[in-house]
């Protein structure tokens, strides 16, 4: 293969494959994010914090209780969303028509309970979380041997975005969630529960964070502060995408993982703060986001 700016092709099409893998994980959780906002505006900080949650119960399970992997993936979100009810019925529903400050420091309080509680118990380093064996080892693409659970991440990331984004934007159930934010008593007169669906919303979005920390425990440390750097970059990716945009969501954070992964190729000191520099760029041109819409 030829070499682009000296820099070997075969280098370039590895960096863009682990680039997308992390970009699975931004696209999830800024998922999560976007739909939590977009339709309960409420700016959920707890998110990194529940995502971390997923990923030490599926280890507990696994280690103590005999769970699968394959078991966990479908109960830690279920798990988690039902927490998450449970902050929207006794915490976050008296803050809807205050400022969205309160919803940010309330659900910072959280995470630094979540945490707090998981640090005490386990201490801050990391559990070992081993690889499915269905999914154990790898795949020769000729310029690299992908590993088969990093491909997992990627297929079933995209499923459940691409899934969530048709249910939202073409389905009756999406109508009546877009409609439930912007006029409650118009769309309770046709008999629908307002409120009840408010809050299988809010579960709903901590159970996508709660999917990607089951996805994300064997390629990833699994400790209480995993989710903490995590989510700084997701909430730019919230941001560049368009705040409570549920397509930008999933095509800035699969995008910005693979910028992330070239610029580890050509200048690796920056690979930390690239995203960073372009979410400013953004703000300055687009202050609404690549797909937000101008007010």
């Amino acid at each position: 293969m030829t070499d682009v700016f000296g820099i070997p092709m075969r280098g370039l099409l590895s960096q863009l494959l682990l680039g997308l893998v992390n970009g699975s994980f931004y696209a999830i959780l800024s998922l999560g994010l976007a739909v939590i906002f977009g339709l309960l505006n409420v700016i959920n900080f707890a998110h990194g914090a529940l995502f971390m949650l997923g990923a030490v119960l599926s280890w507990m399970a696994m280690n103590h209780l005999g769970f699968s992997y394959w078991a966990m993936l479908l109960a830690a979100p279920i798990v988690v969303g039902l927490f998450g009810v449970a902050i929207e019925r006794l915490l976050l529903r008296w803050i809807y028509k205050l400022d969205h400050l309160y919803g940010l420091l309330l659900t910072l309080g959280l995470t630094l309970l979540i945490e707090g509680a998981f640090r005490s118990v386990y201490g801050v380093s990391g559990l070992a979380y081993d690889t499915p064996e269905a999914l154990s080892g790898a795949t020769d693409l000729g310029f690299m041997n992908l590993p088969n659970y990093r491909a997992w991440v990627v297929v079933a990331s995209l499923a459940v975005c691409l899934a969530t984004w048709f249910v939202i934007e073409k389905t009756r159930i999406g109508a009546y969630l877009r409609a439930g934010t912007e006029n409650p008593r118009l769309v309770e007169a046709f008999g629908v529960n307002v409120p009840l669906m408010i809050t299988l919303t809010y579960g709903f979005g901590v159970a996508l964070a709660a999917f990607a920390g089951v996805l994300a425990a064997p390629v990833m440390q699994v400790s209480p502060l995993m989710g903490q750097n995590l989510i700084i970059v997701v909430f730019a990716v919230v941001v560049i995408g368009g705040m409570g945009s549920i397509m930008g969501a999933i095509v800035t954070g699969l995008g910005l993982g693979v910028v992330e992964g070239f610029t580890k190729v050509f200048y690796p000191e920056a690979s930390s703060t690239v995203v960073f520099v372009i979410m400013v760029v953004v703000l300055l041109i687009r202050p609404a986001g690549l797909f937000g819409k101008e007010k």
